[in-house]
């Protein structure tokens, strides 16, 4: 049986920070940022804004009535989670109206969870070929002010609905996957903000890479020249690049190369412009190439290689689906370009507003710019949320 991936949706958040105004005002040389670690702008969300709101948002622009009626799982894959107990998928289901028989749950191991998730679906839809699968990887990544991982930041939602007979990438069953207990990256329950050892973990993130695709080889018998693009989990762009070059040794035949560097390119348009989104990090990826590339056709297969702080890596490979083009309706670029441009002051201030609830719970917000859904109070110490 075909199982893969139906339909893909995007949404981030409406404010950007420039990062040439970030490198004047962090007292940077801007080429740290735009050459060094390759990124241009980044997504800012304000408080209104969080994994559900912004999972929802991406969802909604994929799915039909048809769609909401046949759903019968969510799985919402995120680091960033607003709730010790219930998970995100609860409310993003409910938001979307998705019907009631449906089981809904939140994965999580760091960034590598959306594919854990995207493996749950495959093994459902296999078992159970009439049903869909929304798949959302939704994070915010916050470092904090004047901290080393500060101008890699961002935020943003993947949405996937995995089906049978899909009409972009067809799974196929390659999968290979290693775990390494290493703390190179961890948020513990009483901190808002992560831990992050940044030179172990880029050791970590190229040396998982290495030894996972040497295991993929040994066991698929498959080269770079086997592959059309690969796609790289992308804490930011700089090192998914030096990922690249990891892979392309001796070996690789010049015209692979050459395939695999341009479409490489086109894989991070939109990570250079959005920053770090953790979990939906690596299917951006996918997304920009889509929607970017001018040589991808049908057959072509696509390589992929996730990974999550702590660690557990993952390296499989789909194909393309005849008529996936047709199934790119969005401007996604000229989405990200509208964005609302902030001063670093204003970034402050939005980005890291912390929550101040009253005595008995309840909190209400300002009236940010947000996509389809929003933040709207907590009562009791209860979210809830509106369509806007």
């Amino acid at each position: 049986m075909i199982v893969g991936i139906d339909k893909i949706g995007f949404a981030t958040a409406k404010y950007k920070l420039d990062m040439t105004d970030l490198a004047t005002a962090r007292a940077t040389d801007p080429n740290k940022y735009s050459i060094g670690l390759m990124l241009d702008t980044l997504s800012i969300a304000p408080i209104t804004e969080d994994i559900v709101t912004l999972g929802a948002a991406a969802a909604e622009k994929i799915l039909t009535s048809e769609d909401k009626a046949n759903i019968d799982m969510v799985i919402l894959a995120t680091e960033s989670g607003i709730d010790q107990s219930k998970a995100a998928a609860v409310f993003v289901h409910a938001l979307l109206g998705i019907q009631p028989f449906a089981r809904s749950i939140e994965i999580k191991e760091a960034c590598y969870s959306a594919t854990a998730a995207l493996n749950y679906a495959k093994l459902h839809v296999t078992v159970h070929p009439q049903s869909k699968v929304l798949v959302i990887a939704s994070d915010i990544a916050k470092y904090g002010l004047h901290t080393s991982g500060e101008p890699t930041q961002g935020a943003g939602a993947i949405a996937m609905l995995v089906t049978s007979q899909p009409r972009i990438l067809a799974f196929n069953d390659d999968n290979i996957a290693q775990t390494r207990d290493v703390m190179d990256f961890w948020r513990p329950n009483y901190s808002t903000t992560p831990f992050v050892q940044g030179m172990f973990s880029t050791k970590q993130y190229l040396d998982s890479l290495k030894t996972t695709w040497q295991e993929y080889q040994k066991r698929q018998g498959l080269s770079l020249d086997d592959f059309s693009a690969f796609c790289f989990h992308v804490p930011y762009p700089k090192l998914a690049n030096k990922g690249l070059n990891k892979l392309l040794d001796k070996s690789v035949s010049d015209k692979a190369k050459e395939r695999l560097v341009q479409n490489f390119e086109d894989s991070i348009i939109y990570s250079r412009k959005i920053g770090n989104i953790y979990t939906g990090s690596l299917y951006l990826c996918f997304l920009s190439l889509l929607e970017n590339t001018q040589s991808l056709k049908a057959g072509n297969r696509i390589g992929f290689f996730s990974y999550g702080s702590g660690a557990v890596s993952e390296i499989f490979s789909g194909n393309l689906v005849a008529g996936f083009n047709g199934m790119l309706k969005y401007d996604h670029l000229t989405e990200i370009d509208d964005r609302i441009l902030l001063s670093v002051d204003d970034y402050e201030k939005l980005f890291f507003e912390e929550l101040q609830l009253d005595a008995d719970g309840n909190a209400n917000f300002a009236d940010y710019q947000t996509h389809t859904f929003a933040l709207d109070s907590i009562i009791e110490h209860q979210r809830r949320y509106r369509k806007n």
